[in-house]
């Protein structure tokens, strides 16, 4: 799936062949959609969302300057949410479901998902962790090393696939001030989840998503479809990928600073 900003284009018969091998294997998917900036504020009023029911919160990447992390398909990162507990991950993507170790699906916190956005998809094999509250703070002022964050696990898995780069060296990326709200219209029956990325620049990002089970994906996805083009959500727009985004902001704002 391309990371860039992207004109979302049909799935020709092969990606739709390829798409079904992937959610047969694969524990959930996620249907996205990201809103183009001129449209957001619209988008809000016309979804009835309530800002003042969102959680807050804070994300943090971690990679090298050059994101070398990035270009091995490996993501690193640490969030802070308000009123719960602070978590890491580490994700590798794109991965094969039928590829991966039996005893790393076992794990606790180990999910393969599909992300599905208008015009593409990839599936991402992520390791969780829940941390304490202050944990994330800690690490990222450099008060606790950063490999600290995640589990023996965790640990394991971003060795196999980082080529050999070190948690503690990497670079700190971040943070974006994220809102997230969770919504369930009556009209559509299932939840909604809206995510408003805003970067130091002021530049933001909202992203529309919701989870189903891989076998009614695509019933999902037509329901989903018809109910914001109902609500004149535009589905046309460029498609833009948060992380993407955020990792080139930050890696070019310590290009500037070096």
């Amino acid at each position: 799936m391309t990371t860039a900003a992207t004109t979302p284009v049909a799935l020709s018969n092969e990606q739709i062949a390829d798409l079904l091998d992937l959610l047969q294997d694969s524990d959930s998917v996620e249907l996205k959609l990201t809103v183009p900036e001129h449209d957001q504020r619209s988008a809000v009023v016309a979804l009835g969302m309530d800002p003042l029911e969102a959680q807050i919160r804070q994300v943090f990447f971690l990679d090298t300057p050059d994101l070398a992390l990035d270009k091995l398909g490996v993501v690193a990162r640490a969030r802070r949410i308000q009123g719960k507990g602070d978590d890491s991950i580490v994700k590798l993507r794109p991965v094969v479901p039928t590829e991966l170790p039996a005893e790393l699906r076992q794990q606790a916190g180990f999910r393969v998902e599909v992300d599905a956005l208008p015009g593409g998809f990839v599936c991402s094999g992520t390791l969780k962790r829940t941390l304490d509250p202050g944990d994330v703070k800690k690490a990222v002022a450099r008060e606790r090393p950063l490999r600290k964050l995640f589990s023996k696990q965790q640990r394991a898995y971003f060795a196999e696939h980082a080529n050999g780069v070190e948690l503690d060296d990497l670079a700190v990326l971040g943070p974006i001030f994220v809102l997230k709200l969770r919504f369930t219209p009556k009209e559509l029956g299932r939840r909604l989840v809206a995510e408003m990325w805003i970067y130091p620049d002021g530049s933001r990002v909202l992203e529309l998503s919701t989870r189903a089970e891989t076998k009614e994906a695509f019933q999902v996805a037509a329901e989903a479809r018809a109910f914001l083009t109902r609500r004149g959500i535009d589905l046309s727009g460029q498609q833009e990928t948060k992380t993407k985004k955020a990792l080139e902001y930050f890696a070019a704002a310590l290009a500037i600073g070096s």
